[in-house]
């Protein structure tokens, strides 16, 4: 269980955050003395500052792009995970390329550029089925960026295909692969991650996949998944090493972090980490993690209001319409946006708001489509029942 705070010095947590706000790399001591012990509204001044320092622009960020989940069925047993479906359950999926290139043209016609490809570790796909459905992408969409295929998944294809890990990912981004999102790193923790899954990537292979990546001139995203079974050290822990991977190849984009989703998993019986924790976890990582351009808000799993809050507690862009999310949906939280509400959520703040890629460059501005839901809802693009 997370650590309750404990009881402050706050001439030690002052002159921590002054460090922090001057450009001061902190030490791990320093980032756990802060989680532990300093105010909210503290942490969230001194974050806010170093991310206006970092960030002096007028705009802030949000990208449009769909959560396509090609498949649920998977062979690694994650407790936190509502999502997922062991092989050969009846309620596993595999979509047909065709079908993901109709989510594809749909996100398109909304305005999207990106698509978020994701799914379980299928035990019976050679490495060939990945490159064949990358390829009909790339075709038919050339001028959507793939961002796809978690570490963990990376580190599936080459036990399925047994190649090395540099010729698996340079195959898959000549097949169209554009980038790699943060998935499954939930914490980057040996004892946590044997406790909460099996069957699944360790952290130095889920760093390595990333490593290797970026030797390769690609780039990814990087995620945590807290309020579950770490500890604040445990925490702290992995926010320092995503920071020395950054370091030494300084190949992620981004970090987004979000609070453990319990409803419909095997860890229903966890506690939910609420609004004050997620904003205090942001605020200390915008602090920690000095070598990230660029930290997202997490709207997905707190909502409007709490995720447009992050942007005074760290946050610099949004984050993603994500036309379609099945993962967070899955585990009971289940959040709708619109491009306006996104748009106006920014606004509200005194900030312009802009669209922008998964490498942060910002895009022409274009009218607000009207926007109809892919299945002809009402009127809200919907996070429908998929991982993201």
């Amino acid at each position: 269980m997370v650590a309750l705070p404990q009881t402050a010095d706050l001439h030690a947590v002052a002159a921590i955050l002054e460090k922090a706000v001057a450009g001061e790399r902190l030490t791990s001591g320093e980032a756990l003395r802060l989680l532990r012990e300093a105010d909210l509204a503290s942490l969230g001044r001194a974050a806010d500052e170093v991310t206006r320092r970092l960030h002096p622009e007028k705009h802030r960020t949000y990208n449009i792009d769909r959560n396509v989940n090609y498949t649920n069925v998977c062979t690694a047993v994650c407790d936190f995970c509502a999502f997922y479906r062991r092989p050969k359950s009846p309620e596993g999926y595999v979509l047909s390329i065709e079908e993901i290139l109709q989510k594809i043209e749909e996100t398109v016609e909304l305005g999207g550029e990106q698509v978020l490809l994701q799914g379980g570790l299928h035990p019976d796909f050679p490495l060939e089925w990945y490159e064949e459905m990358l390829g009909a992408i790339k075709q038919r969409f050339p001028q959507v960026n793939v961002h796809g295929f978690s570490p963990p998944e990376i580190h599936h294809f080459t036990k399925i295909s047994k190649q090395p890990l540099e010729v698996v990912l340079s195959r898959l981004k000549s097949a169209g692969l554009g980038s790699l999102p943060g998935g499954g790193a939930e914490i980057l923790v040996d004892r946590v991650r044997k406790e909460i899954t099996r069957g699944k990537v360790l952290t130095d292979d889920w760093l390595n996949v990333n490593r290797v990546w970026h030797k390769l001139g690609g780039r990814s995203t990087a995620t945590m998944m807290f309020g579950h079974v770490e500890t604040l050290e445990e925490r702290v822990e992995h926010l320092d090493r995503l920071r020395a991977l950054q370091d030494e190849t300084g190949g992620f984009t981004a970090f987004i972090c979000w609070t453990f989703q319990p409803e419909n998993t095997d860890m229903a019986q966890v506690a939910k980490a609420g609004a004050f924790e997620y904003l205090r976890t942001n605020a200390v990582a915008r602090l920690f993690l000095d070598n990230f351009e660029n930290i997202q808000s997490s709207w997905v799993t707190q909502g409007l209001k709490v995720g447009q809050l992050a942007l005074l507690y760290g946050a610099n862009d949004m984050g993603s319409l994500m036309i379609e999310e099945n993962v967070v949906a899955q585990a009971g939280t289940v959040h709708f946006l619109t491009l306006r509400d996104i748009r106006n959520a920014i606004s509200e703040l005194g900030f312009a708001p802009r669209q922008r890629n998964v490498y942060y460059e910002l895009l022409e501005e274009r009218p607000i489509p009207e926007m109809e839901p892919p299945n002809g809802g009402g009127g809200r693009l919907p996070i429908l029942p998929i991982v993201s």
